[in-house]
C-alpha cells in the first residue's frame, strides 16, 4: 500500500490562452488530493472516492464509468471524475509494464472538484505515483506530469495543457508554454484568498466555447494573444517582487476572461467583493462558469468580505505550495 499527496493550483495569469500556446503561470496551494493504492490479486479496480468536494460525498465503483452511483453530484462532473482516475491507473500500469495489475484504489480531496483549483490533476498525479510505487516501479516529478497530461487530454477530448499536472506534479509557481514547462524561482509567498461559490464550470463546454469564439472573431483571437502578452509583464513582475503590478494585472486578465465568456454572476460578485475589500487583485481561477476565484491580500479584508457576498459559499487563505507531488506513507 503507498499513498501519495499533490496540490491543488490557482492560476495567477493565462487560463483558457494556455490551450493555444500562449503563456500561463499556474501556482500550486496547500490544498491537496490524496490517493492511496494497494495492488489486488485479480485484475480489477475498485475505487473509493470521498470529500471531492466540500461537503464530500462518498462513492464506490468497480472501474466502469457506464455504471455511474446515485449521488447529488452533476453526472458529468462525476463521469469525469471516474474517467481521471481509471486513464491514471492505465498509465501507471504501462509505465511498469503491468497491464493486468489491479487496485484498490481511495481517493480524498479537500480541493472542490471541478471548481477551477485543479482538483482533477492532483488527484491523477497523486495515482499514478502512488500506484507506480506500488508495482515497484516509481516515476520522476517529470515523468509523472507527462503521463497526468496525457491523462487529461485523454478525459478532456484533446482539450487540455500542461499547466495544471505540471503544476501539480512540479509544486511551487510554474511557466508552461505549450511543451515548454519550468518552475519558477524565487517567488515569494504570494497571500492568496481564494472565494468558492459552491458550483462547479463544465471545462470541456467552456474551453469550446473559446474555441469557437476565436475561430469566428479576430477580436477573439486578439483577446487571447494580449492574456499571453499580459503573462509575459506578469512574470516580470514576480521577479520584481511588485505586488502592486500583479495585482493590476490579475485585474485585467478577469476582465479578458470576462470577454471571452467564461466568467460568471458569482464569480464577478466575489472579485469586486475582493477589489472592493483593496485586494490588490482579483480573477477567476480555472475554466470559469462558476467555482472559485483568486485574489491577493496580506490582510484579512478580502476574506472577511467574501465571507458576507451573496454567493460566496466558503473563503479560505492557501499559502504557495512548495512542494509538488510527495509520498506521505509506505
Amino acid at each position: 500500500m503507498v499513498t501519495s499527496s499533490a496540490p491543488g493550483k490557482v492560476y495567477l495569469f493565462g487560463e483558457h490562452a494556455v490551450v493555444y500556446g500562449e503563456p500561463a503561470v499556474p501556482c500550486a496551494i496547500e490544498r491537496r488530493a490524496t490517493v492511496t493504492a494497494t495492488e489486488r490479486e485479480d485484475a480489477a479496480l475498485r475505487v473509493r472516492a470521498g470529500d471531492l468536494t466540500l461537503d464530500g460525498f462518498t462513492v464506490e465503483y468497480d472501474g466502469d464509468a457506464s455504471g455511474t452511483p446515485d449521488v447529488d453530484v452533476e453526472q458529468p462532473l462525476l463521469e469525469a471524475a471516474m474517467g481521471y482516475v481509471n486513464e491514471a491507473i492505465k498509465q501507471a500500469r504501462d509505465a511498469a509494464d503491468r497491464p493486468e495489475a489491479g487496485f484498490d484504489v481511495t481517493v480524498d480531496s479537500a480541493i472542490p472538484l471541478g471548481a477551477g483549483l485543479g482538483s482533477s490533476a492532483a488527484v491523477v498525479v497523486a495515482a499514478i505515483d502512488a500506484a507506480t510505487r506500488e508495482l515497484g516501479e516509481p516515476l520522476d516529478a517529470e515523468a509523472i506530469a507527462d503521463r497526468a497530461f496525457r491523462v487529461e487530454l485523454a478525459v478532456q477530448d484533446g482539450e487540455a495543457s500542461r499547466a495544471d499536472t505540471f503544476c501539480s506534479a512540479i509544486g511551487g509557481a510554474v511557466r508552461v508554454e505549450g511543451d515548454d514547462c519550468r518552475r519558477l524561482e524565487g517567488v515569494p509567498d504570494l497571500p492568496f484568498v481564494i472565494g468558492y461559490d459552491g458550483g462547479s464550470g463544465d471545462t470541456g463546454a467552456l474551453v469550446s466555447g473559446v474555441r469557437s469564439l476565436r475561430s469566428a472573431y479576430d477580436f477573439a483571437a486578439d483577446t487571447v494573444t494580449a492574456i499571453g502578452d499580459l503573462v509575459r509583464r506578469g512574470e516580470q513582475a514576480l521577479e520584481d517582487d511588485d505586488l502592486a503590478e500583479l495585482g493590476r494585472l490579475m485585474d485585467f486578465n478577469h476582465g479578458l476572461l470576462s470577454a471571452l465568456g467564461v466568467s460568471a454572476r458569482s464569480l464577478d460578485a466575489m472579485v469586486w467583493a475582493a477589489r472592493e475589500a483593496d485586494a490588490k487583485g482579483a480573477k477567476l481561477t480555472g475554466a470559469g462558469g462558476s467555482g472559485c476565484i483568486v485574489a491577493l491580500d496580506e490582510s484579512t479584508g478580502t476574506e472577511t468580505a467574501l465571507e458576507y457576498t451573496p454567493g460566496c459559499e466558503n473563503a479560505f487563505r492557501a499559502d504557495l505550495d512548495t512542494d509538488g507531488v510527495r509520498v506521505e506513507r509506505t
